[in-house]
């Protein structure tokens, strides 16, 4: 089945250099990475700022569904490399078909078997971090799941502490419902083709209560029950060349 809509550029709500971080040996320096929601439907305006400032690479986090429905949009006017890495193969199956029963735990065991089935584009996504010449940024649709995770994982690589990347993933908080009227169209076309209709009260779990809570279980329980909190990445190949070079670009001037 296709689902056709109109494609609205916007400004993205939920963009952020990871800059200022502390990190092992120092302070994560601005310009590494930034973590945002949708770039595929940002403006043109957006698209050369953002390469004006040193933009170089982007990963799309996205399931191939969401790519065929909006492309690379206008960054793929720019000399900018794109790695497609898709963290979930088809966000419509993945989806439960009960939103009133999300919460943040529910969230936080999603992370779980996501950093654990795609362990391989994440341990993908650090090596493009770690040699791309200039600025890479992430993202997904809402730039708060598999943007998450893909921040955490850098994070942890870079030696920041729990506390700091708890508080990084959980600044989109504040987002949401930017981030919700920002993706309604192209959200609310994909989930009414799995029955039903978006709207904001039934995914309500998601708007209260506290965030730092899915992330806290993700990285407690990868302790448990790998030893390291990147144990399942250096399982699919994360050298220790790759974190060095990470930790070196990340404090570099």
């Amino acid at each position: 089945m296709t689902t056709t809509f109109e494609i609205t550029l916007s400004s993205p709500v939920n963009l952020r250099h990871l800059g200022g971080i502390a990190i092992a040996g120092g302070v994560l320096r601005p310009g590494l990475a930034i973590r945002a929601d949708d770039l595929s439907t940002c403006t043109e305006e957006d698209a050369a700022a953002l390469v004006a400032d040193g933009l170089v690479s982007v990963i799309d986090l996205r399931s191939n569904a969401e790519v065929a429905h909006t492309g690379r949009g206008p960054l793929a006017g720019h000399p900018v490399a794109y790695h497609h890495l898709p963290l979930i193969a088809d966000v419509m199956t993945a989806t439960p078909k009960d939103l009133s029963g999300l919460s943040h735990e529910a969230m936080g065991e999603m992370y779980l078997d996501m950093i654990e089935s795609s362990a391989s584009q994440l341990v993908t996504a650090l090596n493009v971090i770690a040699h791309a010449p200039g600025t890479t940024a992430f993202h997904c649709a809402a730039g708060r799941d598999r943007t998450g995770v893909l921040a955490a994982m850098l994070l942890l690589a870079l030696g920041a502490a729990d506390t700091d990347i708890i508080t990084d993933y959980a600044r989109t908080g504040d987002n949401m419902l930017a981030i919700m009227e920002r993706t309604k169209v192209m959200t609310g076309a994909m989930w009414k083709a799995i029955g039903f209709d978006f709207e904001v009260p039934e995914v309500s779990g998601l708007l209260n209560g506290r965030m730092d809570v899915a992330m806290t279980i993700v990285l407690t329980t990868l302790r448990e029950r790998h030893g390291d909190a990147l144990g399942p990445l250096r399982d699919a190949g994360l050298s220790s060349d790759t974190v060095n070079r990470l930790r070196n670009r990340a404090l570099a001037a």
